[in-house]
């Protein structure tokens, strides 16, 4: 599990929005209500949340899910130390006690008893029960549940109840438009918008394949982080090797015609 509590600054983290998402956050949270965020990997949602929070001025725990993550995980647990057993918050029990923001990535693929402990925080409750202590917190209004989950990484077993996304305010998240993308890349790539075009030109046109039965597409984080060795002065084709057609693929056939659309581009 990872838990990252960050710090409050001036500084926003750069986020571009692509419609009323941030009103609508904003709102959510002044009125208490949960958020849940679904898109396709790369696409923008931690950093939204990251950005949101620095905006709120609210701390910001962030929980990365996985097969294993407990309930106990997020909540907390007894330990035991040189002076005896003693109680240690788990990230959404101190994010309840500090009026903060909870934000669960990938909350699909924690365990299902998480969701025991999720629910009375995501309605009308707001409540967050330790069992394990006998303590009942009541939320701050400071704080907000959000969590996010890939549509497309979805299935019958691993998939969230309509009972859990009743709870929430959902946002839907996607790639960003060709223009949108280009001055995206072209900020946290730190490279002109000459070169950010390319490589958003060859994104699009791997986005566009079908045939390869590619399990994700390439997103936007892979195009920055392409954009970036280029503009440090790796060659275009060796960039693109490494950023874009190694990381969506494990099969030698694909990489290679996923090549052959990235010398059409950086010939």
């Amino acid at each position: 599990m990872s838990a990252v509590l960050s710090s409050l600054g001036h500084d926003l983290p750069f986020y571009a929005p692509l419609g009323n998402e941030v009103a609508l956050f904003e709102r959510a949270w002044r009125h208490g209500m949960p958020v849940l965020i679904k898109g396709p990997t790369g696409c923008g949602k931690t950093r939204f949340v990251q950005h949101m929070a620095r905006r709120l001025e609210l701390p910001l725990y962030t929980v990365a899910c996985h097969d294993d993550l407990s309930a106990a995980d997020l909540v907390g647990r007894h330990l035991i130390g040189a002076d005896g057993t003693w109680w240690q918050d788990g990230p959404l029990t101190r994010a309840v006690r500090e009026g903060g923001i909870c934000y669960l990535d990938e909350v699909v693929e924690a365990r299902q008893d998480t969701a025991v402990v999720l629910h009375p925080l995501a309605d009308d409750r707001r409540e967050l029960y330790i069992e394990r202590t006998g303590e009942a917190l009541r939320a701050p209004p400071g704080f907000m549940l959000v969590v996010s989950y890939n549509p497309g990484y979805q299935n019958l077993l691993k998939g969230m109840k309509p009972s859990t996304r009743q709870r929430f305010v959902a946002l839907r998240f996607d790639y960003p438009e060709a223009a949108e993308e280009v001055r995206i890349v072209a900020h946290e790539a730190q490279v002109d918008i000459e070169l950010a075009e390319r490589v958003v030109a060859l994104g699009q046109a791997l986005r566009r394949l079908e045939q390869h039965d590619l399990e994700e597409v390439a997103s936007t984080r892979l195009l920055i982080f392409a954009a970036r060795l280029i503009g440090a002065g790796v060659a275009p084709r060796e960039a693109c090797l490494a950023c874009l057609a190694e990381p969506l693929s494990d099969d030698p056939q694909t990489v290679a015609a996923l090549m052959d659309v990235v010398d059409v581009h950086f010939a």
